[in-house]
C-alpha cells in the first residue's frame, strides 16, 4: 500500500512557475477580475468615507450640547439626518458593490475549476498505460476533488481580499493623514510589527499546508482500498490491520491540519493585540491633542475608528497568504498531474479498410528498460485465424496482446497490421479495429442496456439484445428483475461473476471488431455455460482475426495456430495435434492439466 507519488512532497517546489501556470488559467477572465477588482475598490472606497462622516455627525451632535449647555443655540437634527441619510446611502453602495464582486470572482472560481475538472477529465483519456501501473488511484482521485476544490475556494475568496485589503490600507492611511498626520504615523508603525509577524508565521506554517494536502490525499488513497478491496479486508480478518492504518494516516493529516490552522490563526489575536496596544496609544495622544484644540472629538472617534480598521487588512492579508500557500500546493500537485507525457499518436492512417493481418517482427519489451520480459517475439497471423496463446504464467500471453493494442511502447521490433506499422495508424482508428474481453470484468453503474451499449454507442435495442443472444446472455438477462433495464449496482455485485463474463462478451460482440481478443474470457463461467459461450465465440470468430489467451487448453484445440510462450519467447509453433505429437512444452502443460 505504498503511497508515493505527485503527492509526496514536503513543499511546493517551484511556487512561482506554479503561480504563474494559475494566473495563466485564471487570465481567460481577466474582463470579468478586472470588474471584480474595481468593485472591490469601489466597496473598499465607501467603506474607508463612512467612519469620517459618522465622526462629523458626532462632533455635530458635541458641538450642539457645548451650546446648549451654554445657552447660545442646540443640536442641528437636519445637520444630523443629512449626514445620517449620506452615510445609509455609503453603507448601502459599499454592501452592494461588495455583493457584484463577490459574484463576480464566484464565478471566474467556478469556471476555473469547470476548466481544471475538465482538463483533468481529458488528461485522463491521454496517458499511458504505465502512468496507472504506478499510480495510486486514491491520488488520482484526491488531484481531480480535493485539490482543485481547494484552488476553487481559496481563488474566489483570496484575490478580492487581496485587492481590498491593500486599498483598505492605502485608503485609511489617507483618511488618517487628512485628519492628524502625527496620530498617522503613530499608527502606521504598527506596519513593521505586523509584517515581523507576518513573515514568522507564513514561514513556520507553509510546510504545514503542504502536508496537509499530502495527507489527505493519503486518507483517500485509504478510504478507497478500504471501499473497494472491503470483500478481501474481510475474508483475511484484517479490518485491526486496515483500521490501524488508517488511524495513522489520519493522525498524521490531523497533526498537518492542526498545525497549519493554528498557526494561521495565531495571526487574528496577535493583530488584535498589536491593534489594541495602538488604540490605547491613539486615545491617549487624540485626548491630549483635543484638549489643545488640534483636533475635534467627532475626528478622534473617527480615527480610533480607522486605527481599530488599519490592522485588520494587515491580519487579513496574513490570512490570505496562507490560502495562497494552500492554493499553490494544491495547483502545483494538479498542474504535475497534467504536466505528465501523454502517449504518443503520430499516426494519420485510417483503419477502415484493415482485413486484419498481423505480423510481429522482432518484439523486445519491458515494463522497467532493465527487465526485459519479451526478449524476441516473431509471429505471423493471416486475416481470419484464430490464433491461441498459450504457456504459464508470467510467459507474456498477456503482454503480447497489450502491445498488439499499443497500450504500451516496444522497446525495438515492430508490430504489423496489414503490412503497416501500428504507430503509423491513429490512436483511435486502431482502438476502434480491437475488442478485447477481459479475465477482471469491467462494468460500471447503470442499466445492463447501456452496459452492453458500451462496445457501440450507436447501436438499437435491437442490435444490443441480438448481442446478447449470440452471446448466450439474452436469457439470464430476462429472468433479472427489470430484465434489460436492471441497474448494476457500484461495485455489479448484484449479478455473479459468470453473468458479469456474459456480458463483457455481449458487449464486445456488439463493437463487431476486425480483431478480437479473450483473455481468459471463460475462467469465470462453468463447464456448461462455457460451452455455450464456446460455440457463440466460434460464431463471432468467424472471418475475424482472433487471438485466445487461454489456461484451460481443452477450450483451444480447434485453434488454427497455437503459439506456445515460455520466458518471452516462442518455444513452439502449430496445432493441437500437432504439438501432442512432438511430446514437447505444451504436451506437458496440456497433459498435467489432466493427471490424477
Amino acid at each position: 500500500m505504498a503511497r508515493r507519488g505527485p503527492s509526496s512532497v514536503d513543499k511546493a517546489k517551484d511556487f512561482k512557475g506554479t503561480l504563474n501556470k494559475l494566473l495563466k488559467r485564471v487570465s481567460t477572465y481577466k474582463i470579468l477580475i478586472i470588474l471584480s477588482f474595481i468593485f472591490a475598490i469601489g466597496s473598499t472606497i465607501f467603506a474607508i468615507i463612512s467612519p469620517k462622516i459618522l465622526g462629523n455627525a458626532t462632533t455635530e451632535i458635541f458641538n450642539g450640547l457645548i451650546l446648549k449647555i451654554s445657552g447660545t443655540g442646540g443640536i442641528n437634527f437636519n445637520t444630523i439626518k443629512n449626514i445620517l441619510i449620506t452615510l445609509g446611502i455609503l453603507y448601502v453602495i459599499s454592501a452592494l458593490f461588495s455583493y457584484i464582486q463577490s459574484l463576480i470572482m464566484t464565478s471566474v472560481s467556478q469556471r476555473t475549476s469547470y476548466k481544471l475538472r475538465k482538463e483533468v477529465s481529458q488528461k485522463l483519456n491521454k496517458l499511458p498505460m504505465s502512468y496507472f501501473d504506478k499510480q495510486n488511484t486514491g491520488d488520482i482521485l484526491s488531484i481531480i476533488t480535493n485539490d482543485i476544490d481547494t484552488i476553487q475556494l481559496n481563488l474566489n475568496g483570496s484575490a478580492t481580499q487581496l485587492v481590498s485589503s491593500i486599498v483598505t490600507i492605502i485608503g485609511i492611511f489617507i483618511m488618517m493623514c487628512s485628519i492628524n498626520v502625527t496620530l498617522a504615523i503613530l499608527t502606521a508603525l504598527v506596519l513593521p510589527v505586523a509584517s515581523i509577524v507576518v513573515m514568522i508565521i507564513v514561514k513556520k506554517s507553509q510546510k504545514h499546508f503542504v502536508n496537509q494536502q499530502k495527507y489527505l490525499a493519503e486518507v483517500d488513497s485509504e478510504i478507497e482500498e478500504m471501499v473497494s478491496g472491503h470483500s478481501v479486508i474481510k475474508a483475511f480478518n484484517a479490518e485491526e490491520k486496515t483500521i490501524i492504518k488508517f488511524d495513522l494516516d489520519n493522525k498524521k493529516l490531523f497533526e498537518a491540519g492542526f498545525k497549519s490552522q493554528f498557526l494561521s490563526g495565531l495571526m487574528h489575536p496577535i493583530m488584535n493585540f498589536v491593534g489594541n496596544l495602538n488604540y490605547a496609544i491613539i486615545a491617549i495622544v487624540g485626548a491630549v491633542f483635543a484638549i489643545k484644540g488640534k483636533i475635534t472629538v467627532g475626528n478622534i472617534q473617527s480615527f480610533i475608528q480607522y486605527s481599530k480598521q488599519f490592522t485588520n487588512p494587515i491580519a487579513q492579508l496574513a490570512q490570505i497568504s496562507s490560502q495562497i500557500q494552500s492554493m499553490i500546493a494544491a495547483s502545483e500537485r494538479v498542474f504535475n498531474f497534467l504536466d505528465t507525457g501523454e502517449y504518443i499518436d503520430n499516426g494519420k492512417l485510417k483503419a477502415t479498410s484493415v482485413e486484419g493481418n498481423v505480423e510481429f517482427k522482432n518484439v523486445k519489451f519491458g515494463y522497467n528498460e532493465d527487465k526485459i520480459i519479451i526478449k524476441d517475439f516473431n509471429a505471423k497471423i493471416n486475416a481470419g485465424e484464430k490464433i491461441a496463446i498459450v504457456g504459464p504464467t508470467g510467459a507474456g500471453k498477456t503482454t503480447i496482446v497489450k502491445l498488439l493494442m499499443r497500450f504500451y511502447e516496444l522497446n525495438s521490433g515492430e508490430i504489423l497490421l496489414d503490412g503497416k506499422n501500428i504507430t503509423d495508424y491513429k490512436r483511435s482508428e486502431l482502438e476502434s479495429v480491437f475488442a478485447m474481453v477481459l479475465q477482471d470484468t469491467w462494468l460500471f453503474n447503470g442499466t445492463i442496456l447501456d452496459n452492453l451499449r458500451y462496445g457501440n454507442l450507436n447501436a438499437s435495442d435491437k442490435e444490443v439484445i441480438d448481442a446478447a443472444k449470440t452471446a448466450n446472455a439474452d436469457y439470464f438477462i430476462r429472468t433479472l428483475p427489470d430484465g434489460y433495464n436492471m441497474v448494476l449496482n457500484e461495485e455489479t455485485s448484484n449479478i455473479s461473476g459468470g453473468q458479469k463474463q456474459l456480458l463483457t462478451i455481449a458487449r464486445a460482440i456488439l463493437a463487431n471488431p476486425k480483431i478480437l481478443i479473450l483473455d481468459e474470457a471463460t475462467s469465470n463461467v462453468d463447464t456448461r455455460t462455457e460451452e455455450l459461450i464456446q460455440k457463440a465465440m466460434d460464431k463471432v470468430m468467424m472471418g475475424r482475426t482472433s487471438f485466445i489467451i487461454a489456461h484451460r487448453l481443452s477450450t483451444i484445440k480447434n485453434a488454427d495456430l497455437i503459439l506456445v510462450m515460455n520466458e518471452g519467447d516462442i518455444v513452439e509453433i502449430g496445432k493441437h495435434d500437432e504439438l501432442l505429437e512432438k511430446k514437447g512444452f505444451y504436451a506437458k502443460i496440456y497433459n498435467s492439466q489432466f493427471e490424477k
